[in-house]
């Protein structure tokens, strides 16, 4: 690299895969991705075996509570659809999600239809797919073109009048009903903590890749009312916030 420097921070996938490529000996710290080992960027969490480690996120294992959540805020709903986009991530890792949430789906009772968008030409015909399906609820699950198309994706789900838990608070800001999350901020911070360690001499072989321990339930209470949803007591103490 140009630059000497003694650390690379990369928060998300791209930049750790691209910080990959450019480095095998400055350390690299990341802290929001969901399968490293997947990726190929670490060996195994507890022994990273190179010069990357930092914080994963923990997302597939989310996807019960945040199905969960749904099926208490809106108890009628017996048919769900996974909104996801395929492709992104290494074979092992998303057979790995589908498996999650169709284990998901069985505990909770409710019926689970994979819906694929690869573009955001897609979307229109996926919620159009839904409504032939005769959908009660959404789950959304997508990587960076779906939080690029979020207000797009939060509109249609309104426009069809799909509750939809969706894997990060982003998309609550943006209008839609609820998410169920690790807390990324925290992340950032304990990550923080790595970049001083190795700053202090620690090398990222010997830090074991951390998982999150604090997570974070945002409701949008405008939309559950737009949809006509009563919150129960039960799901509201549990929120961590509640965007009015």
């Amino acid at each position: 690299m140009a630059r000497k420097v003694d650390v690379i921070f990369a928060p998300g996938t791209q930049h750790a895969l691209a910080a990959q490529q450019a480095t095998k000996t400055i350390p690299i710290v990341f802290a929001d991705i969901s399968d490293p080992v997947a990726r190929g960027l670490v060996t195994s969490l507890a022994r990273p075996g190179g010069n990357i480690t930092g914080l994963a996120n923990l997302q597939p294992e989310l996807i019960g509570k945040g199905l969960e959540l749904l099926k208490q805020t809106v108890p009628g709903i017996n048919h769900v659809a996974f909104l996801w986009q395929p492709d992104v991530l290494p074979e092992p890792a998303q057979r790995d999600i589908l498996q999650r949430a169709e284990v998901a789906a069985k505990a909770t009772r409710v019926r689970l239809q994979f819906v694929a968008v690869r573009g955001s030409e897609e979307f229109d015909r996926a919620f159009s797919e839904m409504t032939r399906a005769r959908i009660d609820a959404l789950i959304v699950w997508g990587g960076v073109l779906f939080i690029g198309e979020r207000r797009r994706i939060v509109e249609l789900a309104a426009k069809n009048r799909l509750p939809a838990t969706y894997s990060m608070g982003e998309f609550v800001d943006a209008g839609g009903l609820m998410s169920y999350s690790a807390n990324i901020a925290d992340n950032f911070r304990r990550a923080a903590v790595y970049v001083d360690k190795i700053l202090k001499g620690a090398k990222p072989a010997d830090l074991p890749v951390e998982q999150p321990t604090k997570f974070e339930l945002v409701i949008n209470m405008k939309t559950a009312k737009a949809l006509g949803l009563t919150i129960p007591q039960s799901v509201l103490v549990r929120a961590d916030e509640l965007i009015q």
